[in-house]
Parts: structure tokens; C-alpha cells; sequence
């Protein structure tokens, strides 16, 4: 633990007064936040925080997690731990998190580039790419070229430092390609700012929010719900979105049992009545 953590613990104990079960909340929210950077809390940038929140799925959770950073970098504002302490404001992040787009959505979306520059280009593709292959936001922008091979990607950083083979569709493969031709900076990587360096987080979520007023993550779960209801079965969902555990990707089975329901309700004769 640091020492800039070890001293909101202190404050929070002992100025503060707060209950047991807060104090508890609190360390372990922000321990788990500091384990997931590898490197002093204080040191933690927007960048690092929208990286940690991309890992949880529940709202509730976010808004709790969020809410410990932001009381945590104020408290380092006012010891003067920090200088500038990095800020998101939950309850428009949370706005921007609906739980499913509809491939309608994303199309009309896309209707909204002009396409009049490569940058253009680049947020075209970058939305397909997401919806086409479900990939993690901090997974995408680590993506290099040697990393697509015909329309199979590799994917060298996920969680829990595994690989992973997924497949891409053609028309995001074409995209990609026109966005390739058109860009006008070199590098290894995929994704790249206007200047040329590595795509950030931020800029992800800017592109996303921009044109669909959703967080990447959105994409994800789209490209998830999209599969579930085309009949994928949940163990290839789970290869693809590359969790651990199926329990995580069970949260999608609420899906198939709506879409199996509806289906009853639509044909099966008995749903009309007698």
C-alpha cells in the first residue's frame, strides 16, 4: 500500500469517523484499483482509471469504484500528494453506458463521418472493428499489424496476458484496409492519433461517444448480444470475448431465454389462443 493510500485510510478512520464497513469499501476498492496499475496510486492518469472502470460491467459497481477514486485523488489534492488530480464525473459516465446497441444503431452512426480526411477514416473503421470482433478497448489499441493475418486477429494483450485467435468480418476488414491506404502517419501499431503516436483510451472513447454517445464497452456487449441472438452458443461467446470463467458470459443467457421466448410467443400456435 502507498503511502499517500495509507494516509486517506488514516484520515477517513480517524477524522472522518466513518463506519467499519466504509473504511472496508474504500481499501478495498482503491487496493484493487492500485493492483490493477502495478505502480504507485498516485501516478494514475484519466487514462488509467477509464482503463480499470472498462473491467466491470455493473453500473452499480462502477459508480462505487468511481466514487472511491474521485474522494481519493481529493483528498491527495488537498494534502498536496498531487497537483492536478485526474477527474471523471460518474453520473455522465454512466449516461453514456445503455446496455445494447442495435446494428441499426451503429450503421446510422457511421452515416455521421464524413469521411473527408484519414482521421475520418480511422473512426469508420475503429467503430466496426469493435462491433466486429468485441474486442477490449485496452486490447484494441495494442493491436499491430502483424497482428491481423488475412481475417483472423490475434489478440497479444488480454487479460490475464493470454492470447486469443478471433475471427473479422469482411466488411470491417475492408474498412480497415481503406483506412490504412488513406492514413498518412507510419507505425506498428493498428490505431494511431493524428500525430501518429499509439491511440489512447481517451481518444477511443471520444470516437465512440461522438458518433454513437456510447462508451466503447458498449460495442463489446453489442458484438456479445448480436452472437447470442444469431444462436452462438455461450462457450464460443466465451473464447471470443476472452473471459476466464464462464460465469461471466453467462450474463448473456437472460438473452436467450428473452429471444427463445419471444420466438414461442411469435409461432408456436397455442400463443393465439383457442
Amino acid at each position: 500500500m502507498s503511502t499517500a493510500l495509507e494516509a486517506f485510510i488514516e484520515y477517513i478512520t480517524v477524522v472522518k469517523g466513518l463506519s467499519k464497513r466504509s473504511i472496508e469499501a474504500y481499501s478495498s476498492d482503491l487496493n484493487d484499483f492500485e493492483k490493477f496499475l502495478k505502480k504507485d496510486i498516485i501516478k494514475a492518469k484519466l487514462d488509467d482509471i477509464l482503463g480499470y472502470l472498462e473491467n466491470y460491467t455493473n453500473q452499480n459497481s462502477i459508480n462505487r469504484k468511481l466514487s472511491s477514486i474521485n474522494t481519493f485523488f481529493k483528498f491527495c489534492e488537498k494534502e498536496e500528494f498531487v497537483k492536478n488530480r485526474p477527474v471523471l464525473k460518474q453520473f455522465k459516465y454512466q449516461r453514456v453506458l445503455p446496455t445494447l446497441l442495435e446494428y441499426e444503431d451503429i450503421i446510422n452512426g457511421l452515416k455521421l463521418i464524413k469521411k473527408e480526411g484519414w482521421i475520418d477514416y480511422r473512426d469508420y473503421a475503429y467503430i466496426l472493428f469493435l462491433y466486429a470482433t468485441g474486442v477490449r478497448v485496452s486490447e484494441s489499441i495494442e493491436i499491430k499489424k502483424d497482428d491481423i493475418n488475412g481475417e483472423w486477429l490475434k489478440i497479444r494483450s488480454a487479460k490475464g496476458d493470454k492470447q486469443r485467435m478471433v475471427p473479422v468480418a469482411k466488411f470491417a476488414l475492408k474498412a480497415l484496409n481503406e483506412y490504412l491506404d488513406k492514413r498518412e502517419k507510419k507505425s506498428e501499431y493498428i490505431w494511431v492519433n493524428y500525430r501518429g503516436g499509439k491511440m489512447s483510451r481517451i481518444t477511443a472513447f471520444k470516437i465512440t461517444k461522438k458518433y454513437l454517445n456510447v462508451s466503447p464497452h458498449v460495442l463489446r456487449h453489442s458484438f456479445a448480444t448480436s452472437l447470442v441472438l444469431g444462436g452462438a452458443d455461450l462457450r464460443v461467446v466465451q473464447e471470443l470475448l476472452g473471459h476466464s470463467t464462464i460465469l461471466t458470459t453467462q450474463i448473456y443467457t437472460h438473452i436467450q431465454q428473452k429471444n427463445l421466448e419471444q420466438t414461442v410467443m411469435d409461432f408456436h400456435p397455442l400463443s393465439k389462443g383457442c
